[in-house]
């Protein structure tokens, strides 16, 4: 092990190999829920090191067929699902694409932008927009996330109601294979119909397939105007009416669609009570909806105050502010953003990603809240997320009295059952963006078809035979 070491130091520079020190920053999860000890953090500074560091574990590998060597790539540590830290066995190198941070380039007439993988997704943003472009993926991580990372998992955000996930804002991809070869995939092609779509393959794969190390980007011309509502909804049912007034009336305009429970609003109020939180105190749910126009701010702002007028007649909105400046926008985006961090200084708690049809969301979440409440006398819900897409931050809190380390220790397996299966009997999906990692891997042994595990094992088997790319995600192996 310490002649590969020794090579690894020579293919990305001795000060890109660490072995001891304080590695925290590498080896824990941003939710501190798992602590692991790596091999080596590697920081390699192009794709051809990536590549080379890649070859050597594999021949490592073939020469030492009963070692556990394995490869975890990371980007911005931002995994909610312990998806992109080691484990605890100390024979698994952490791969940080930080390093990999260039704009390679960008075709205005293309619509298109080509960034390495350790980009900040924020610094993407920026760049697009100096250039007078918009690329739209949007969320809470993405001053640390990068686009690596974003691809990985197939990060939502905010703006999938217009947009889509990141799967469907990436044109093409350069890929590193478990073998320590390159995938030039580059493409800034819209359409390609030359085989199997590989770019889609490794999209959402969490580096158990290869390591993305740069992509071409979609990008979209910037709005005329970009204006934010607030509106107080007196139930989930309402919100849905609402949802489906928007599209009605604002059409391919509407870029933004969340929900905000109560409680979860409640507790940005008490650990961030500098934020001016608008009718929350008595309704149950609230909804930010965002209109990106493309004729003027007048034409926008018309447009907003006929759909919430509308609204406001047929009762699905109780009462709305609309944003008057972009700094009164930012402050209610903000209050959006600010609660995962308010649930956090809450204590530790259950998280769930959960897609559903739209039509779905009021029954699961009446049914859902009953059982759990019923189960656990006490428990409190956190309940938001990206309404216009069906997919919600189905959130469990312990109760207020409760010790949160003890009620996540004893409770979270029936939580997640009680959660889960109620998801399923109303035909949503138990992961929608954050990904699989391995806190929800073993969970698909019961809620995906046996027929799509094996397609998948077969092809994690076929592209990755050494299990050398992040095993224990997303999928697990059969030992034969």
């Amino acid at each position: 092990m310490n002649e590969l070491i020794e090579s690894l130091r020579h293919i990305v520079g001795a000060a890109h190999v660490l072995t001891d020190g304080n590695l925290t920053a590498w080896e824990q999860d941003w939710r501190k829920r798992s602590h692991g000890k790596a091999l080596a953090v590697l920081r390699p500074g192009s794709t051809d090191e990536v590549a080379r560091v890649v070859k050597a574990c594999a021949a490592f590998r073939a020469a030492n067929p009963t070692s556990a060597l394995s490869i975890v790539p990371q980007g911005g540590n931002t995994s909610l699902v312990v998806g992109s830290t080691p484990d605890d066995s100390g024979q698994q190198i952490v791969l940080s694409l930080q390093r990999m941070n260039n704009v390679r380039g960008l075709d205005g007439a293309n619509l298109t932008m080509t960034v390495e993988a350790g980009c900040i997704l924020q610094t993407v943003q920026e760049h697009a927009q100096q250039a007078g472009y918009l690329f739209a993926l949007s969320l809470a991580a993405e001053g640390s996330c990068t686009i690596g990372g974003n691809l990985g998992s197939n990060a939502g955000g905010t703006q999938v109601l217009r947009y889509g996930n990141a799967r469907d804002l990436c044109l093409g991809l350069e890929v590193v294979t478990a073998q320590g070869e390159v995938w030039h995939g580059l493409s800034g092609l819209r359409k390609d119909n030359t085989g199997y779509d590989l770019r889609d393959l490794f999209i959402g794969s969490e580096g158990t397939l290869g390591i993305i190390t740069a992509a071409t980007l979609k990008l979209y011309p910037l709005p005329a105007a970009q204006l934010t509502a607030w509106a107080a909804v007196p139930s989930l049912e309402a919100a849905v009416s609402l949802l489906g007034l928007a599209q009605r009336q604002l059409g391919a305009g509407l870029t933004g669609f969340e929900a905000m429970g109560q409680f979860a609003l409640r507790l940005v109020a008490k650990h961030y009570p500098q934020q001016r939180i608008p009718l929350y105190q008595d309704s149950p749910f609230c909804v930010l909806l965002e209109n990106s126009d493309h004729e003027s701010e007048a034409h926008a702002r018309a447009q907003f105050e006929r759909l919430l007028e509308t609204a406001l007649e047929g009762g699905c909105v109780s009462n709305a502010v609309v944003a008057e400046s972009l700094t009164q926008a930012q402050a209610l985006w903000h209050i959006r953003e600010t609660i995962p961090l308010a649930q956090a200084q809450e204590g530790l708690n259950i998280k769930h990603d959960i897609s559903l049809p739209v039509s779905a969301i009021p029954a699961f979440v009446h049914s859902t809240d009953a059982q759990l409440e019923a189960a656990i006398p006490g428990v409190r819900l956190v309940n938001f997320g990206h309404l216009g897409d069906g997919n919600l931050h189905y959130n469990v809190q312990a109760p207020a009295d409760a010790d949160a380390a003890v009620f996540l220790r004893d409770l979270e397996p029936a939580v997640n059952r009680i959660v889960f299966d109620s998801v399923v009997a109303h035909g949503g999906s138990i992961s929608a963006e954050h990904g699989v990692g391995s806190l929800k891997v073993d969970h698909l042994t019961h809620y995906k078809s046996p027929v799509a595990l094996t397609m998948m094992r077969a092809i994690k088997q076929a592209l990755d035979s050494q299990n050398l790319m992040n095993p224990g995600r997303v999928v697990r192996m059969i030992k034969c």
